[in-house]
């Protein structure tokens, strides 16, 4: 079976609920890790570093993270391709890129995704990244979108909207409180 074939029963489901919750909470680690990172990288390197070495601008630091990205995506893609996750079908490189269903909304994606972080970045170093952190949102904004474009959560518990709507109240709080400590900063 060729890349991008629609399978008539969904292969995944139901696989591997340990891979799949493994999985998304390394993800959670290393979201969650990005931030100060990049903090350290553009504001707070000036105590390590010689005197006279210039810190990275926020606009390089994005050029570096962009690099990366791109080149941590290819590795990733490639491997995937050809060593794919949980018994799906193997692929090939001259399949991927005979396969182009979807791929224009996919690179819009990328486009958008790319202008926002830098976006961000920008914002970050106005703000604070924490508050540019904040403001971006991403688990309510996929969240939303799942559910208004995509009919996600349709027929679910009144526990799951229970859960839905203490996310969107405690990001709510979180960002008032961020909004109340912003005066006291120097």
């Amino acid at each position: 079976m060729e890349f991008g074939q629609i399978l008539p029963t969904s292969p995944v489901l139901g696989k591997s609920t340990l891979v799949g919750l493994a999985i998304t909470f390394f993800a959670g680690v290393c979201f969650s890790l990005f931030s100060p990172a990049f903090n350290l990288a553009t504001n707070d390197q000036w105590h390590t570093l010689k005197k006279g070495v210039p810190h990275l601008t926020v606009y390089t630091a994005f050029f570096y993270f962009s690099a990366s990205c791109f080149v941590v995506a290819i590795i990733l893609n490639l491997t995937f391709l050809y060593h794919p996750v949980l018994n799906l079908p193997k692929s090939s490189l001259k399949a991927y890129l005979r396969d182009w269903d979807g791929r224009g909304w996919a690179f819009l994606a990328g486009l958008l995704c790319g202008f926002g972080n830098g976006l961000q970045f920008m914002g970050g170093q106005a703000a604070g990244y924490a508050a540019a952190d904040a403001v971006q949102a991403l688990p309510l904004v996929s969240t939303f979108w799942g559910v208004v474009l995509f009919g996600e959560y349709r027929k679910s518990s009144r526990r799951t909207y229970a859960l839905l709507c203490s996310m969107l109240l405690m990001f709510i709080v979180a960002v008032g409180v961020l909004m109340a400590s912003s005066g006291h900063r120097k």
